[in-house]
């Protein structure tokens, strides 16, 4: 039950203090585990075919106590209570690991100090309406429970006890706790047996990027307990897919989002290399490509996008690819070293490729139809600095002009002809010149689908048919901090939080997406974070020192702050992000003189 799964064919040194004790679980945990049979304690019912269900504490699968016993518990003293102010964090370490103490509203928490997404320390976050959100990628943890509240990642932070004697702040913790410095909360096991009725379902999730796999695990954690197949027209399980175009040579084991393990675990289906071509909305069933049908009583559509590709003379020779698999970027890796390398796109997925290349291969060029790189999102100016960064680290720009061949020797590449007659030494090309979404199997559905081929859906992330949702880089949706405008908006983060909501409202209950979208890059062993939504922006105002790439880069549509973008000024990004979300408009007034005080995290 659970787990990865073929589609059915048709048919460290001891502490200096110690203190065994016994451990209390946070409220929101203790409750989770102590659910009765009953309507009081149960989460809410979920209506599948026609039938409210409930799952009881004796259906789970036995959950592993976070904290193992008394002898892995220790307790310290970190510091006096006059240290901290209201609003203040401090890293504290408890000799098996760190914790983050933070003062807010007069009262202490103390919780896991790393985000677990990618490890940054949360001390240099922002602290903001009981959350501290990530200084690097945005996510938010309620200080009271741990509990991850905004995305990206997956999990949660330990939370630890707090006691104040004799004026002096103890933390009493977990080893085992503080040194995972992460923690998956409780999910419920599914109680449907499926070897004996696979062709039918009571949630189908299509498409195991960041959606399918949040949407499947928010189910669980509510505590759903009927079956779940998410299926994937890729080999692989759920992996960190923004990861490809920064760390071409990744392996999978460090791409993976959760191991084989887990979905057995907490009975998640998954169905690899499955293709679902139509779906019938009147009789709810998915038709794959090899003929199996399967029925569901809800609907997930998070099918993502496909690249667009090449269409000149030459497009079919080898060699020349999009970065979609694990695979492709670790061949990508293999014929540039030491060669040549053209990318053809100076978006994000581009420019990222061909950093990462230019320690590898002998040259590297970039193709960009418009004048600088990012000029649509970034802006001229920021475009201009980061294309200075590249030019210094060996990288050629081809500007204002496409490919009009691929030249092949022997049937491999071996050439890039440029409109304007150049042409350009290429043992390996990756085209990164934008995406379309992957809708096409819908188009006689009766699901809704805009002139483009997104789904649009509402703040529900509902689509025009009952029971059908649809989440990802795919759908359009109203963006509730920009008047309900509807944007698309193709992010890792987005794609998280759309997962929720959509798996909230099948349980009915009725949450709307609210997150402020958050991306990232890195190139050259820098960051650039952006957040807000940037489309149709008439002015920059830039406050720092672009030419030392230590900036902050504000973005305004006529007296209104839509986005921003910084390098080298965290938590800059997540202070504005947190702001946004809290309802707040900044006015362009307030980042034109320079004097961003109102804006600074506190931390130490």
């Amino acid at each position: 039950m659970g787990g990865c799964l073929s589609k059915p064919k048709p048919g460290t040194s001891s502490p200096t203090v110690e203190l065994k004790i016994e451990v209390v679980l946070p409220e929101k945990d203790r409750g989770k585990e102590e659910l009765s049979a009953g309507g009081k304690g149960s989460p809410r019912a979920y209506q599948g075919n026609g039938t409210a269900r409930h799952f009881h504490a004796e259906e789970r699968l036995p959950a592993p106590h976070p904290y193992p016993g008394a002898q892995d518990c220790l307790e310290a003293a970190v510091c006096h209570i006059k240290d901290l102010e209201n609003g203040q964090m401090r890293e504290v370490e408890l000799g098996w690991g760190k914790a983050l103490l933070v003062k807010d509203n007069g009262e202490f928490h103390a919780l896991g100090h790393k985000c677990p997404h990618y490890g940054a320390p949360l001390v240099k976050g922002v602290l903001s309406r009981g959350r501290v959100r990530c200084p690097w990628h945005g996510a938010c943890f309620n200080i009271s429970t741990g509990d991850l509240e905004d995305f990206p990642g997956l999990d949660s932070l330990h939370k630890f006890q707090v006691k104040i004697e004799k004026e002096k702040v103890y933390i009493r913790a977990s080893k085992q706790a503080l040194q995972l410095q992460r923690r998956t909360k409780v999910m419920a096991t599914c109680i449907s047996p499926s070897a004996g009725h696979s062709s039918s379902t009571n949630v189908l999730i299509v498409g195991a990027g960041a959606a399918g796999l949040v949407c499947a695990e928010t189910l669980r954690q509510e505590g759903f307990s009927d079956r779940i197949v998410l299926c994937t027209l890729d080999r692989h399980l759920p992996y960190d897919r923004p990861k490809l175009s920064k760390s071409l040579d990744a392996q999978l084991e460090q791409l993976a989002l959760r191991p084989k393990e887990f979905f057995r675990a907490h009975g998640i289906e998954v169905l690899t290399e499955a293709q679902v071509v139509t779906v019938d909305v009147r009789n709810k069933k998915a038709v794959f490509k090899d003929g199996f049908k399967l029925e569901y009583s809800k609907l997930l559509l998070a099918p993502g996008s496909s690249p667009k590709t090449l269409s000149c003379k030459g497009k079919d020779v080898e060699n020349v690819f999009t970065i979609r698999t694990p695979e492709d970027a670790n061949r990508v890796v293999r014929l540039a070293r030491g060669r040549n390398a053209v990318v053809v796109g100076a978006g994000f997925l581009g420019m990222e490729v061909a950093a990462y290349l230019t320690e590898k291969a002998h040259s590297v060029s970039v193709v960009e139809l418009e004048e600088t790189p990012f000029r649509r999102f970034l802006g001229e100016r920021v475009g201009r600095a980061l294309m200075k960064m590249f030019e210094s680290n060996r990288v050629k720009f081809y500007m204002q002009t496409e490919v009009s061949e691929l030249r092949a020797q022997e049937g491999k590449l071996k050439e890039v002809v440029l409109k304007s007659s150049k042409v350009l030494r290429a043992d390996v090309c990756v085209v990164g010149i934008g995406a379309v979404p992957a809708t096409g199997f819908l188009r006689q559905s009766g699901i809704g689908l805009d002139s483009r081929g997104f789904i649009p859906v509402n703040k529900m992330m509902q689509t025009n048919v009952p029971g059908v949702f649809a989440a990802g880089d795919a759908v359009t949706f109203p963006l509730a901090w920009r008047n309900n405008r509807k944007v698309n908006i193709p992010h890792w983060q987005m794609a998280h939080a759309q997962g929720r909501v959509a798996a909230q409202n099948m349980l009915a209950q009725e949450a709307e997406i609210s997150t402020v979208p958050y991306l990232w890059t890195a190139m050259f062993s820098k960051s650039l974070r952006y957040a807000g939504y940037g489309e149709g922006f008439d002015d920059v105002i830039i406050q720092g020192d672009l030419d030392e790439l230590k900036f902050v880069a504000f973005y305004t549509k006529g007296d209104e702050v839509i986005s921003v973008a910084s390098m080298n000024y965290d938590p800059i990004v997540s202070k504005v992000a947190e702001v946004l979300a809290s309802g707040r408009t900044i006015r362009k007034r307030e980042v034109e003189t320079g004097d961003m005080s109102w804006l600074t995290g506190k931390g130490s």
